[in-house]
């Protein structure tokens, strides 16, 4: 590792200068699938089956749910090579450059929300594994484990954008090799007898159950996926950029949801352990001697993952208005980040419960940002003028209003399409399933409100904003400022 990955990035939301710009399309690889690589995927396994689908269907979901969701991530990812700036810096020219506040304020909460389960997640875990260590898995351990992870992950966070490209590379292969091994440990335990008496899931289940997976999935990235593409050279390949963003996205992820699905459905009592500690609960099934590494591949798979999302969520709070440098921003999240963890370790009786609420409420009006900006991604044919980008009097305005109330509409009716008895706190939601058999009806859990705030702000943006698009793409260049047209697409 270089100093370079051991120094504090100094950029935030500014434009990447060309003497900057780096890699090929191919490097993206490395931090989506480190990031995604985490043996979490593997619990997913249980909260799908949870909707009551059959080990076909459960796959079907798995497949689909992932790869999808992921489509989205790379489509997004475009963006940064296109403006050399970080998602939220580049969704103001679909929402103006202080409408563009809204969306970074969904994402900082969204990525918050993230870093903190999954830190949560991790110090579950390192307490059981201590615990069946036989050095203790109580209070003390778990309080050196979150100061230990959290460090990690705000430290990690703080470096930026050089420390994550190459450390994932090597957290890819150490926690690659040892997810493998964990699974040739963990699959005597499959029963495929069992799996194959699973009973069919009505087309409501299956529905519920895809758009689970795609929130839990590639809509917990999306907004995060031009973060680490901005420093690419403008000539990279588009095809390049989307492919190795959702192929690195989804491959790990894919592969561990659908060995979970073939334990959770072999077993009653692993399934329902997951609920309380959903890594943790996987250790039970592991010799003892292989604790300690399957320990150093879910901390290193957690990590890894809470690191890009606090990178993240610095360059969101930074969006959203705050006017500090980008490692301040970092330090707020993780701080924020700890506070969170410690209740729901210490404090908190459930963790599946407001972890799906958390998900899903969330998950309604960022997918309603996802489709409003793919919307205007395949809407634009040139770059971003960057610098408009930061004044209110450019071509993409102070505030876009058609843009801000596509997703106060899309949430509105997501809300009321969605439903979680699980969280009491969200006993608000779900005010329009009455149309469709009520909250306790066929439909009640399928979250139809995910996918139709995306397609609400998908179309609606196609419709409304296409306009608009040609308008600022006519408007001249400034004399001095960076290109605004297309380059013709290298081949990487």
């Amino acid at each position: 590792m270089t100093d370079a990955a051991l120094s504090v990035e100094v950029n935030g939301i500014n434009q990447i200068s060309e003497a900057e710009r780096k890699g090929r399309p191919r490097d993206l690889f490395w931090p989506w699938f480190a990031a995604n690589v985490s043996v979490l995927a593997v619990a997913y396994g249980s909260y799908v089956l949870g909707f009551g689908l059959s080990l076909w269907q459960a796959v079907l979901v798995a497949v689909v749910g992932v790869a999808l969701s992921n489509a989205f991530v790379g489509i997004i990812a475009i963006a940064g090579k296109r403006g050399s700036a970080p998602t939220m810096t580049l969704t103001r020219a679909a929402f103006g450059v202080r409408g563009g506040r809204l969306p970074s304020l969904i994402s900082w909460l969204l990525t918050v929300g993230w870093e903190t389960s999954l830190a949560v997640v991790a110090v579950l875990a390192t307490a059981t594994i201590f615990d069946r260590l036989g050095a203790g898995g109580g209070t003390a351990t778990k309080v050196l484990a979150l100061i230990v992870i959290v460090a990690l992950i705000a430290i990690g966070g703080a470096l930026g954008f050089n420390l994550i490209m190459r450390a994932q590379k090597w957290i890819t292969w150490i926690a690659g090799v040892l997810t493998v091994v964990y699974m040739v440990f963990a699959a005597d335990e499959i029963d495929f007898g069992k799996l194959g008496d699973l009973p069919s899931g009505s087309a409501a289940a299956v529905v519920g159950a895809l758009v689970f997976t795609m929130t839990g999935f590639g809509l917990g990235w999306v907004n995060a996926a031009a973060d680490y593409s901005r420093y690419l050279p403008r000539s990279s390949s588009t095809g390049g950029v989307v492919w190795w963003t959702a192929f690195g996205a989804s491959l790990a992820p894919a592969v561990l949801l659908l060995f979970g699905i073939l334990l959770a459905g072999s077993s009653d009592n692993l399934n329902s352990a997951i609920g309380s500690d959903p890594v943790g609960a996987l250790t039970t099934i592991l010799p003892t001697w292989f604790l300690v590494p399957f320990a150093v591949v879910t901390i290193l798979g957690l990590v890894s993952g809470a690191i890009m999302d606090v990178y993240s969520s610095g360059l969101a709070l930074l969006n959203v208005g705050l006017r500090a440098p980008r490692w301040v921003a970092v330090c707020i999240d993780s701080t924020l980040m700890l506070i969170g963890s410690i209740y729901v370790v210490f404090f908190a009786n459930d963790f599946l419960g407001p972890f799906q609420g958390f998900l899903i409420t969330l998950g309604v009006p960022i997918a309603a940002w996802c489709g409003i900006f793919i919307a205007d991604i395949l809407l634009r044919k040139s770059d971003y003028a960057e610098e408009d980008l930061f004044r209110r009097e450019g071509r993409y305005g102070d505030v876009r209003w058609g843009s801000v109330a596509l997703v106060v509409v899309a949430s509105i009716v997501g809300w009321g399409l969605v439903t979680n008895t699980m969280a009491s706190w969200l006993d608000w939601q779900g005010y329009f399933l009455g149309v469709i058999g009520g909250k306790s009806g066929d439909w009640a859990f399928a979250n139809l409100g995910v996918v139709v705030s995306l397609a609400i702000g998908f179309i609606g943006y196609l419709l409304l904003g296409r306009g608009a698009v040609r308008a600022q793409e006519a408007v001249p260049a400034v004399e001095g400022s960076r290109r605004t047209t297309a380059q013709p697409e290298g081949v990487n």
